[in-house]
């Protein structure tokens, strides 16, 4: 199990979970399947809803949105992305620092959300921790000269900035959130991403 990327199997475990649960529940309050596209189910199960955190100081909203999605597809498309992008940087930095990682990059993105956006606007997913994983990424490539690393940094800077670009055209999108993670996975590699045990061999 050492060997296993077993963080990132428990995150994609939570989220897949948690939008079964929810829509369960929802079909069983009305019968039908799409409650993980309710306003009131998403902020019932822990979205991110800044006004509901500076006044009424809910805190957990900074965690809990990390596994949470809108839509089957949103769920999709990030638990894709989370099962490529995570396990490489798992392996490096060892389960507990990746973890660290993966959620501090969630939380500085809806800190971002948080500060700069409409305080009545509800959002949800992992993409904001999944930017601060991507751009992690591109922070190793100057602390480690390793072909691994200078190649997948400069697949994931291009994937990154093609999806910002994307983000601006898409009314349902938290750019904020998005480069919130970003910034902060950028920066937190510096202090995680030093010592890799892998890339010094």
């Amino acid at each position: 199990m050492k060997q296993k990327p077993w963080a990132t199997y428990i995150f994609l475990v939570i989220q897949i979970a948690v939008f079964v649960v929810m829509t369960l529940y929802y079909y069983h309050l009305t019968g039908q399947w799409n409650g993980t596209e309710q306003s009131k189910m998403l902020y019932l199960f822990g979205a991110e809803l800044p006004v509901a955190i500076t006044q009424g100081h809910e805190y957990w909203r900074l965690v809990t949105p990390i596994f949470i999605h809108i839509g089957w597809m949103h769920l999709f498309m990030n638990s894709i992305t989370l099962y490529y992008v995570a396990p490489p940087l798992e392996k490096w930095l060892g389960h507990w620092k990746f973890i660290l990682l993966y959620l501090l990059s969630g939380i500085g993105g809806n800190m971002c959300s948080l500060l700069f956006g409409n305080p009545w606007t509800i959002s949800a997913g992992a993409s904001t921790a999944l930017f601060g994983l991507l751009a992690s990424y591109f922070g190793l490539r100057f602390l480690h000269r390793n072909p691994c690393i200078q190649e997948l940094s400069r697949q994931y800077a291009m994937f990154i900035v093609l999806n910002i670009v994307m983000n601006l055209f898409e009314k349902n999108v938290d750019i904020l959130g998005h480069i919130g993670g970003m910034i902060t996975g950028f920066i937190l590699i510096f202090v995680l991403g030093r010592h890799l045990k892998m890339i010094s061999e």
